[in-house]
């Protein structure tokens, strides 16, 4: 059996999500999701609309996610991928390089974003119709 693993916030869940999570499935026969908590979102200085709870509901009902876990901290990504016996890491190519350190235990894979969606572009979008989003 091929694992797999993708990490993310996950946050205004859209179609682009969709596609990476499909897309990573297709890469193994099973998918892990490290799901980032609010903690570490803020770590990393972002805001999530949703909660982790509400994040984690939403992951947890798509077909192609086997399993979600808790994202942390940025350096348990290798001790996830050994634990779980992890043959792919699969992020998008926003991150292209940022992982490669990972090849020792993992190959590593960039899939192309869909490029005209995401979860910043919601938010400005939103905020510049005059929803109140920041």
């Amino acid at each position: 059996m091929r694992r797999v693993i993708t990490y993310g916030t996950f946050d205004l869940l859209h179609y682009g999500h969709i596609h990476l999570l499909r897309r990573a499935s297709e890469i193994g026969d099973y998918l892990i999701v490290g799901l980032s908590s609010d903690s570490f979102n803020e770590i990393k200085g972002k805001k999530s609309y949703f909660s982790y709870e509400h994040r984690l509901l939403l992951l947890k009902s798509i077909v192609f996610v086997n399993e979600v876990i808790p994202e942390n901290s940025w350096d348990q990504k290798k001790k996830d991928i050994i634990h779980h016996k992890i043959d792919a890491l699969v992020m998008g190519d926003d991150w292209k390089g940022k992982f490669d350190s990972l090849q020792e235990v993992c190959e590593v894979i960039y899939l192309p974003r869909t490029p005209e969606i995401s979860t910043t572009q919601i938010k400005m979008d939103l905020q510049r119709e005059g929803y109140g989003v920041t």
